[in-house]
């Protein structure tokens, strides 16, 4: 039976369930009109914006039945249908009750956009077109992606729609429910996530995946650098500001493109083997290197974010185990003996049992048992080796090897 729920707070498998997972594609309208639907989408935007100024000048935040008597004729009197009127008002609720509980400023919404469930939205993936309302009209939305793709969600329970126009385009996301459930494991990859490496341990040998996080960075600096040599000018001079937002996009598209392929690759790789997936909570990962800036540590942590998040999808798209565990101690702790580790540079050495390793696989194994202890701690072991043995590392045996050829 699957192992599910929590171990500790520092260590858990993620349980099996209900999750959503969403179709999202460019798409164009094929029955109504482009501009009738951006002038509905910006009524949409300007009454969910008239609310939240509202309720941000409220004492208290009133409850949904509240907000039902003060806002659904308003809103009704824009001419959205009645199930949009209470739609609009959930979310602002909730929008604001968020921004509230995290000290944050007033909201102020600037996309055009709207969230539809299935009483203002019909999803037809057989003949690949969306067709939603928001007041008086129905729009049919023809999804403009590949049909092996949308193939994919077949036989899935939507559960909302929404519309986004941004850069000129229309977008459409549909979100799906689907049942998570992982197979019992019989044995584990741990993934130890650097700036410039990944390490994968799972239990015999290394391997090591070289990642674009340095690249993606450098144009980040580039943008910012390039704001600081033109502390005032950049926001008003058209070829500065395209040029910084180009490099903003590009290391944004590096990272996410570069994680969805990884992670899918790792994924499929743990699914032939029947392994489960183990990675470090990064909440409780701190800044670790007084040398680095800022900046560069809010972009890595966007970056390992951003991978994790495409394994986390992608491991229950295909229904692999994952596991969180504490990353606090994985680089200090010898994964052999248990011993204090010493440091030259990046080289770890345990003076108790004599182990060698450089930081990045001493991490990855620290994390591998961390999970292992995990799954013996449900239901009795996987038949899985107890502790840790010897590294081997494949990625270093292979530039050997063509060393020597």
């Amino acid at each position: 039976m699957p192992c599910e729920g929590v171990i500790r707070l520092s260590s858990r498998r993620i349980p099996e369930g209900t999750y959503h997972r969403a179709l999202k594609a460019e798409a164009e309208v094929v029955d109504g009109n482009l501009n009738d639907l951006l002038w509905d989408l910006t009524l949409y935007r300007h009454a969910m914006q008239r609310i939240v100024d509202a309720l941000w000048d409220l004492d208290r935040v009133p409850n949904r039945s509240q907000m039902h008597q003060l806002f659904y004729q308003l809103l009704r009197s824009y001419g959205f249908r009645a199930h949009v009127a209470r739609n609009i008002y959930d979310y602002v609720l909730a929008l604001v009750k968020a921004t509230r509980s995290n000290n944050g400023s007033r909201p102020v919404l600037r996309r055009l956009s709207a969230r539809l469930d299935y009483q203002d939205a019909k999803v037809e993936l057989n003949k690949g077109v969306v067709k939603v309302i928001l007041r008086d009209k129905w729009y049919t939305l023809k999804l403009k992606h590949r049909r092996d793709y949308i193939e994919k969600f077949r036989g899935l329970r939507w559960k909302e729609v929404h519309v986004k126009y941004e850069n000129s385009k229309l977008f459409v996301s549909v979100i799906f429910e689907f049942k998570y459930h992982p197979y019992v494991p019989r044995n584990i990859i741990a993934l130890d996530i650097n700036l410039k490496t990944i390490v994968a341990y799972d239990g015999f040998g290394v391997r090591r995946f070289k990642t674009r996080f340095a690249d993606a960075l450098s144009k980040r600096k580039r943008a910012e650098e390039l704001q600081k040599r033109y502390p005032r000018r950049w926001r008003f001079n058209k070829r500065i500001l395209n040029r910084i937002k180009s490099l903003h996009g590009k290391a944004r598209s590096i990272v996410v493109d570069w994680s969805w392929k990884l992670a899918k690759q790792i994924v499929l790789k743990a699914l032939r083997r029947g392994h489960a997936i183990a990675l470090e909570d990064l909440n409780g990962l701190k800044k670790r290197a007084s040398n680095v800036s800022d900046v560069a540590w809010k972009f890595t942590m966007f970056a390992y974010r951003k991978l994790q998040h495409a394994i986390m999808a992608k491991a229950l798209e295909y229904g692999v185990p994952v596991i969180i565990v504490d990353p606090r101690n994985t680089s200090s702790v010898c994964p052999i003996c248990g011993g204090k580790l010493t440091y030259i540079h990046r080289l770890a050495i345990c003076e108790k049992c004599s182990f060698i390793a450089d930081r990045d696989t001493v991490g990855a194994m620290n994390i591998w048992l961390r999970a292992l202890r995990v799954l013996h701690a449900h239901a009795g072991a996987c038949g899985l080796p107890p502790s840790a043995p010897p590294v081997k590392d494949e990625t270093r045996q292979r530039g050997r090897k063509q060393m020597r050829g």
